[in-house]
């Protein structure tokens, strides 16, 4: 199967005429045609029905559409971040983080001991699913990466080898909040005895948030006192849906600690809902690059002062 067949299986689809496709894939009509066909035939079903006029997608070509589409996108971002890594040579290093990671220790955690020409950010990764960032460094495609760390995170295990340098940056803490009322009281809270549940704003598969708090929920929650009203994969989504008043959620102290100062929201007491995170950089033992090289002892050294003061 050839990309090239993805693309025009694509533009088929969001034309629904066989000429105009061809036209836009700048192909002549039969050569357009016998390419839509050999994707059929490798695919082994018939994607598009030609009974119908305008044209229209079988339900296989439904699913398929969907999927090219998710075939489509990966290539271009591959693509983009060969050509990335490409432009950014020996002399840069590239870092990846999550978004919550990068608005909160970046500037103050790391930039400080690189200079601007020296550090790449793959803003990419502000969006990638957890288990992402390690099979990115493992390959290759980032330097450094920024994280933070729990025990039930099981996908940073592959980290824990002598293959690779870490450094902690900071001590935080996973905790409970609620936007407060008038009364500047939590909204929500789970020392009610009412029978309403409690709405949870939790995480998708894809947080790394998520086996966090599926430990403290199983662990410190009785079941049917809360509903999961939402799933989400970034830390803001949540830390947004939460300061709309639309239930309880879990956030890295930091994060929330300007809206715990003025009182906008507030943090449960049981010390049960909450539990200790770390923010912590991994990279290759044996990458040499100079730069990397010159930041890490800088924030080595710089945590070694933090400690010893």
């Amino acid at each position: 199967m050839e990309f090239n067949w993805l693309k025009d299986f694509e533009t088929l689809a969001a034309c629904r005429n066989f000429s105009r496709a061809a036209e836009e894939r700048h192909v002549s009509q039969p050569a357009f045609s016998r390419r839509i066909r050999a994707l059929e035939n490798a695919v082994g079903v018939q994607l598009i029905n030609r009974e119908t006029l305008p044209l229209s997608l079988t339900p296989a070509g439904d699913v398929f559409a969907t999927q090219a589409r998710m075939m489509l996108n990966m290539l271009e971002e591959t693509i983009e971040r060969c050509q990335s890594v490409d432009a950014a040579g020996e002399n840069v290093v590239r870092l990846a983080a999550s978004q919550s990671l990068y608005t909160t220790y970046y500037k103050t955690r790391i930039a400080p001991f690189a200079p601007e020409d020296d550090i790449a950010i793959d803003l990419n990764s502000a969006s990638w699913p957890a288990d992402k960032f390690v099979i990115s460094l493992q390959q290759g495609h980032c330097d450094v990466i920024l994280n933070y760390w729990h025990p039930s995170m099981a996908y940073l295990a592959p980290l824990e080898v002598a293959a690779f340098n870490m450094l902690t940056l900071h001590a935080d803490e996973f905790i409970p909040v609620s936007k407060a009322g008038p009364d500047g009281r939590a909204m929500f809270t789970l020392d009610t005895q009412e029978k309403t549940r409690v709405p949870i704003l939790s995480y998708s598969a894809a947080s790394a948030f998520r086996p966090v708090l599926d430990e403290l929920l199983r662990l410190q929650l009785a079941g049917p006192r809360t509903l999961v009203v939402s799933q989400n994969a970034l830390a803001n989504s949540v830390k947004a849906l939460i300061l709309e008043g639309f239930g309880l959620g879990w956030l890295p102290k930091r994060m929330c600690r300007a809206e715990l100062e003025t009182g906008e929201l507030v943090m449960l007491p049981n010390p049960k809902l909450r539990t200790k995170l770390e923010v912590r950089m991994y990279c290759l033992r044996q990458n040499t690059k100079p730069q990397l090289t010159a930041l890490w002892q800088g924030l080595q050294d710089s945590l070694s002062d933090i400690r010893s003061a």
